[in-house]
């Protein structure tokens, strides 16, 4: 007789990009070595691609290949408290004492900041609007990977953000058009566009948490959490 097969609890939680109701289980013991592994690791990239595999394998049916980098964050972040415990506690070291202080973070505390300037379309003239979308995790991926050194690195990044143009009558999706197309457009458009997506990835929405403790000197300190890291820390 074979050992008994353990049922796994279902968990809903609403994708923040899109509203939608996800389905998930908490990860087992397979995900926490995966995780351990890219933690012990100390390499973001690693991190990233071991939360991609994790997520993937408890969210049902559902392609995450697609969402948006906040959406990983979130996930995870659901993930880490179902499965193991909503609060993590780790050692920070004063940057002023040098001291190591002992902090606590209750992930149900941590929110998804959202910016009332954010706006995923740029108007470019009376008759056509630009839409940007949000980078995919994959594309992101492909971002962390590129050299930083790139000096093609940040319209690489700026060009995977975009969607669609659209008027009242036209609709043109960048996805149905070649990389040369693609170049020729942004090489016309003025420089006001160019901000306007610049403030879409500086507005995005975002996983932040402030912490804050008093050092050995009585000064009362504040440690930003975002992202990966307060899954990883």
């Amino acid at each position: 007789m074979g050992l008994p097969k353990i049922d796994l609890p279902i968990y809903e939680l609403i994708l923040p990009s899109t509203g939608e109701i996800l389905k998930y289980r908490p990860f087992t013991v397979k995900e926490e070595k995966v995780l351990l592994v890219a933690q012990e690791a100390d390499d973001p990239m690693q991190e990233l691609l071991a939360a991609k595999q994790v997520v993937n394998n408890c969210v049902i049916d559902k392609d995450i290949s697609s969402l948006a980098m906040f959406d990983l964050e979130f996930i995870i972040l659901n993930l880490r408290a179902k499965s193991v415990d909503n609060e993590t506690k780790f050692g920070l070291k004063d940057p002023d004492t040098l001291e190591t202080v002992e902090l606590v973070m209750d992930l149900n505390t941590v929110s998804l900041q959202t910016s009332e300037e954010h706006s995923n379309k740029i108007k470019i003239n009376e008759e056509f609007s630009l839409f940007l979308k949000y980078p995919t995790i994959d594309e992101y991926i492909k971002i962390r990977d590129r050299d930083p050194e790139d000096p093609l690195l940040n319209y690489f990044i700026l060009t995977a953000c975009l969607d669609k143009v659209a008027s009242e009558d036209e609709v043109h999706e960048f996805r149905n058009y070649s990389a040369k197309e693609v170049d020729d457009f942004m090489e016309n458009v003025s420089s006001d566009i160019v901000k306007g997506i610049q403030k879409f990835f500086e507005t995005m929405p975002r996983l932040r948490h402030t912490l804050y403790y008093t050092n050995k000197d009585g000064t009362e300190k504040t440690f930003a959490v975002e992202g990966m890291n307060s899954f990883f820390i």
